[in-house]
């Protein structure tokens, strides 16, 4: 098989299909796909509206993969519904190829093609303005630097480069960032955002969980082929990771008078004072806008305690607590026509 047949699903090329008048980019309901008995992916339902970049989140072997691969049409589910700009992945799928552009886990190519070979190998003749992406991307530099020479997040930055290349309505961009290091993972980062300004609708999936914080819309929390919850990341968290924790030290002081002062503080939860050498060490719970409330309650108080630490729930935090429930979804609202 030549490179440019095994490479064609990673890459889009512009079309002038009508568009869907579904609001959904991709519409997914009850996607059923099993391995040996095991499903990879259990009913599992999604929607990605225009503009919009959605996370999938889930540890490794959650089904993530798997899910995009038969939104592509590479994997033939074993029962429900996919829909991609109102197309069949698989019945409609010379159709639907020129519309997607992606960055699959595996994607690769030769060490020695260059930058401007690859971007000439991808081309088609509805490509539009690969300068300004090379440019844009930050590429132009390595036009004839070999693809094998290139750091991870160069590589990465020219698969997305390739994506984007031949003006696709939808980007599937698979753990974009594995293995890269700290600084070229926030190159890569820098690019997804600038495609995000620039209205392009990304379905990213991702274990990196400061990843989707940072990047995505909304995120869909999946375990076992099944979604947990989905919404906005900080929505996520106010559900299932929304307690803030403050602690600081104070001088030897009233703790009845204390605990009324701080329990009038907006947000504050519950309040814990234990005795130690020094003083007494004060917990404080509460929702994430106490972090604040409890600031301005110190600064009043003219006491700015040098120990004063702040844990503040994450992502992170919340996905932990979904995967270690029972697993039965949340119900969240229907989201059809809300994100045109």
């Amino acid at each position: 098989m030549c490179l440019r047949l095994a490479l064609t699903s990673m890459v889009g090329m512009n079309s002038s299909l009508t568009p869907s008048a579904d609001p959904a980019v991709v519409r997914v309901r009850g996607l059923t796909k099993a391995y040996g008995g095991r499903a990879a992916v259990d009913a599992l339902d999604l929607d990605v509206f225009a503009g919009e970049v959605v996370g999938l989140i889930g540890a490794n072997g959650a089904g993530k993969t798997t899910a995009v691969e038969c939104l592509q049409g590479l994997r033939r589910p074993d029962a429900g519904t996919v829909r991609v700009l109102g197309l069949d992945p698989l019945h409609d799928a010379d159709r639907l190829r020129p519309l997607v552009g992606s960055q699959l886990q595996s994607s690769a190519l030769p060490d020695r093609l260059r930058v401007s070979e690859a971007i000439d190998l991808f081309s088609t003749r509805r490509a539009k303005d690969a300068k300004g992406l090379v440019e844009r991307f930050g590429l132009g530099p390595h036009l004839r630097s070999s693809f094998g020479s290139m750091s991870g997040g160069e590589q990465q930055r020219l698969f997305l480069v390739l994506a984007l290349l031949n003006q696709p309505r939808l980007v599937i961009l698979d753990e974009l960032t594995q293995g890269l290091d700290p600084a070229a993972r926030r190159e890569v980062w820098s690019s997804v955002a600038q495609l995000r300004d620039a209205g392009t609708t990304v379905l990213l999936v991702t274990h990196e969980l400061d990843e989707a914080e940072i990047l995505c819309d909304r995120v869909v929390a999946v375990r076992s082929g099944k979604v947990l919850d989905s919404g906005t990341p900080a929505e996520l968290v106010a559900r299932h990771a929304g307690i803030a924790t403050i602690s600081f030290g104070v001088d030897a002081v009233d703790g009845d008078d204390l605990i009324r002062s701080l329990g009038r503080v907006t947000g504050v939860d519950d309040i814990a004072l234990v005795p130690d050498i020094s003083g007494t060490q004060v917990t404080v719970h509460g929702e994430r806008s106490s972090i604040a409330h409890v600031g301005a309650w110190l600064v009043d108080r003219g006491d700015i305690p040098n120990d004063l630490r702040v844990e503040v729930p994450d992502l992170e935090a919340a996905l932990l607590t979904l995967l270690d429930g029972p697993g039965d979804p949340v119900r969240t609202p229907d989201l059809t026509g809300a994100l045109r």
